[in-house]
């Protein structure tokens, strides 16, 4: 214990605070190597996070809310690739009209279900391991979506880095004009990849409201997509780079609450307002064409693609 402070509940608390937000990131990321900026991703997050819910608490099933939240997320992200891809709508504006769009839509559709407990979504069997001092709640304490969002990352890298669908994502993501001479679909490519990212975002905002404050209120998401986009940013587009801000960024916010909890003297505000402020700062940095260039961004990032051009 640390001023109060069990380490092993903080790590694990930790971990599971960053579920939502490596979920939606390592989406993003798959939909960014791809050319597109989606900047909706808060929408798409607590979108899922509604769809989620109604559909774990009308079916019983958690299993099932969770495959509702990816659905919710898939469809926002689908409005998004019509408007981009094919109607060649502007990806910043498109995607800050769909967060708005998505926090509307989910408070109407969540009215009703205020107050409503979901069902348990309970830990992963796995027997002695479980039982380890320090590490079996620190490891082996977790629900299955804790797993799956690390599984997620180790495949998203292993697809971008050795196989040839990951390379022909990333030739798009670099010069869609040169792919699409070469004899690719760069729209049908850009559009699996836009929808892949709003599944997981959903499920990622799924993942907020039925674990970790499993009751539905409006905002509930709290600015995670955001986080998420920086952190792919931070990540400078490495999978493996968004588990670790992942971490960082769900380690402070788990932090300040412990904090808050032990009666620590440090005001607890400087902490919970650091994502947000280091948030603002990476957006900033995005708006300019030079800072994407620094941060190694695909060079393409952005940009509409027409076969006619």
């Amino acid at each position: 214990m640390f001023g109060g402070i069990d380490p092993s509940l903080l790590i694990a608390a930790l971990i599971i605070a960053s579920v939502p937000i490596i979920l939606a990131a390592i989406g993003e990321l798959v939909v960014e190597r791809a050319g597109v900026l989606n900047l909706g991703v808060e929408g798409m997050m607590i979108m899922g996070a509604v769809c989620g819910f109604i559909a774990a608490v009308e079916t019983g099933s958690a299993v099932l809310g969770f495959v509702g939240g990816a659905a919710g997320g898939a469809v926002l992200a689908l409005v998004f690739g019509v408007l981009t891809q094919f109607l060649l709508a502007n990806q910043v504006a498109t995607g800050l009209a769909l967060t708005l769009f998505g926090l509307g839509l989910s408070s109407l559709l969540g009215q009703s279900y205020v107050g409503i407990k979901p069902p348990l979504t309970g830990s992963v069997p796995l027997g002695p391991l479980a039982d380890i001092p320090f590490f079996g709640r620190v490891l082996f304490s977790h629900d299955w979506v804790v797993y799956l969002s690390v599984a997620a990352v180790a495949a998203v890298w292993w697809v971008l880095r050795s196989t040839r669908t990951g390379l022909i994502l990333r030739a798009v993501g670099e010069s869609h004009d040169a792919a699409h001479a070469l004899g690719y679909k760069v729209v049908r490519i850009r559009m699996a990849a836009i929808l892949f990212g709003g599944a997981m975002a959903g499920m990622g905002g799924a993942y907020v409201s039925l674990v970790r404050v499993p009751q539905w209120t409006d905002g509930i998401t709290a600015g995670a997509g955001w986080i998420a986009l920086a952190i792919v940013v931070f990540a400078s587009w490495r999978p493996w780079r968004v588990l670790i801000g992942a971490y960082l960024f769900g380690g402070i916010t788990v932090l300040q609450l412990n904090l808050q909890a032990a009666g620590a003297r440090i005001p607890v505000e400087y902490l919970s307002s650091a994502p947000y402020l280091i948030t603002i700062l990476v957006l900033v940095i995005m708006s300019s064409g030079r800072g994407k260039a620094a941060l190694n961004a695909p060079a393409s990032l952005g940009q509409n693609f027409h076969a006619s051009r």
